[in-house]
């Protein structure tokens, strides 16, 4: 009987006795009861069947995982996966065996296009960290050779390559946890041998490199740049133009009268420096985070190109005092429009004419050049019009636009939007750098990009940095830069 069979005989039992009006009898009591034991039968049967048919198929699912685990890590090291596969060892101990041969013999083990060993750990120290940068999808403009093969391994593999390189049983450190891997790490953070601290190292300067360098700012444009040696506040005395007497007519056989060149005091240069802190804590490890040694570093890079920036187009909005006493933008500095305007063909022409005009430190012609109009974002289009049509607009005599292809780059900057606000938002147009020098950032001996160093501190259980830069910002001379108050934006 089946098990529909044996429900039915079951129902007409019970049916039959409640149609009588009485109980089951004892034989009717003793079939049913040996109907429903074959029923329990049954039903066990088909539940084996179940879960063997499920246990199965995770078998079969786990096995193919183990292949392709194994044939993966085969591969990374060039190696044949065939004989582990058929022994059927786990994807751990097929690990252990590559690792344990790399500290064991120190020879080779293939990781693609680089050898590691004990004697290359710089270019196993490369791969790593130029892999986790393209893990991270980093531009890498040159990966270090093995860098392509590594770029899949998590920080915990890397980890357990790294501090096997350094001595330990890769099949101890299998067994450990993410967490106790961690604080072994933890442990090395001044050994300057240890592998795993330097990619870190290195990881993170690549990454505040790649990114420092591709921040859109624009203060590059319109500052000069110069070097300080030191923290010292430094008197800027220099020879300017002017500085020098008029050439005086030599009669035949007459005396060349000897000159000294004038100098003028500028402004006092000085550095300060700016910093912050950032950390890979142990759940950054953990939980494989990478962007603590890639992004996060990059953008606290980022947010130091991006102070500066602040800070010049602040000297710029704000007006400060500067080494005269005076205000950047002061009418006796000759360098202030007297009504703000938007751009326009005239407005544009007459900022031109008065940078023109301006003299030098004794009175002297400068012979300016205008080079540069600073404009907030919104301008650039308006711009784009009055320097490239031929044509006046609007004219009905056809006249020829003096602005035509007028040798004036466009710096356009959305600080300038930022800080202005609500209220007018000013512009500016600045001459070249050999007229006048303008607004100078100054860097410690020349470092552009910020410096990052490993620290520990205490109480806080992670790997720590430090990252700063050393810059000063002054103006070291007014008259290339000419400012139009400007209007309030739309």
């Amino acid at each position: 009987m089946n098990r529909e069979q044996i429900l039915a005989r079951q129902r007409e039992l019970l049916e039959g006795a409640r149609a009588a009006g009485r109980s089951m009898n004892a034989d009717e009591i003793a079939e049913f009861d040996s109907l429903q034991r074959t029923l329990e039968a049954i039903d066990a049967a088909a539940a084996a069947a179940n879960t063997a048919a499920e246990d199965t198929q995770r078998a079969i699912a786990e096995e193919r995982s183990r292949i392709s685990e194994i044939t993966e890590l085969a591969r990374s090291f060039d190696m044949d996966p065939a004989q582990a596969i058929s022994d059927g060892i786990t994807v751990d101990q097929y690990r252990a065996q590559v690792l344990e041969s790399v500290r064991a013999t120190r020879q080779p083990v293939h990781t693609g296009a680089v050898d590691v060993t004990a004697d290359e750990s710089d270019k196993f120290r490369a791969a790593a960290a130029d892999g986790i940068l393209m893990r991270a999808g980093m531009p890498v403009s040159a990966p270090a050779a093995g860098a392509q093969e590594m770029r899949g391994t998590s920080l915990r593999d890397l980890a357990i390559e790294a501090l096997t390189r350094d001595g330990e049983s890769a099949t101890d450190l299998l067994r450990k946890s993410s967490g106790d891997l961690y604080d072994m790490l933890a442990r090395q953070f001044y050994n300057p041998t240890s592998a795993f601290p330097a990619i870190m190292d290195q990881t993170i300067r690549k990454s505040i490199v790649e990114m420092y360098n591709h921040v859109p700012t624009t203060f590059e444009q319109i500052t000069t740049k110069g070097s300080l040696s030191d923290f010292k506040e430094t008197a800027d005395h220099e020879y300017v133009i002017g500085g020098v007497s008029d050439f005086q007519l030599l009669p035949e056989n007459g005396e060349i009268k000897p000159d000294m060149p004038r100098t003028e005091l500028l402004p006092q240069r000085k550095l300060n420096t700016y910093a912050k802190q950032f950390s890979m804590t142990r759940q950054a490890f953990v939980n494989d985070d990478i962007s603590f040694l890639t992004r996060v570093p990059g953008l606290y890079a980022q947010a130091a190109k991006k102070t500066i920036d602040k800070q010049v187009y602040e000297i710029l909005v704000k007006n400060p005092a500067i080494f005269d006493g005076k205000n950047l933008f002061h009418n006796d500095h000759k360098n202030v429009m007297a009504t703000g305007a938007a751009p326009s063909q005239q407005v544009i022409q007459a900022m031109i004419l008065q940078l023109q005009k301006q003299t030098d430190h004794f009175g002297e012609p400068i012979y300016m050049t205008p080079q540069k109009i600073i404009v907030p974002v919104g301008w650039e289009f308006d711009l784009a019009v009055i320097f490239h049509t031929a044509q006046i607009t609007g004219s009905n005599n056809n006249d020829i636009n003096p602005l035509y292809n007028y040798p004036l780059q466009i710096v356009q900057s959305p600080m300038l939007n930022a800080l202005a606000g609500e209220n007018a938002c000013p512009w500016f147009m600045k001459a070249d750098e050999a007229s006048a020098r303008g607004i100078q950032v100054d860097y410690l001996n020349g470092q552009e990009t910020p410096t990052v160093r490993r620290m520990e501190t205490v109480g806080q259980l992670g790997f720590t940095w430090d990252i700063w830069l050393d810059w000063g910002i002054n103006v070291r001379d007014f008259r290339g830069l000419l400012k139009n108050p400007g209007i309030v934006l739309s």
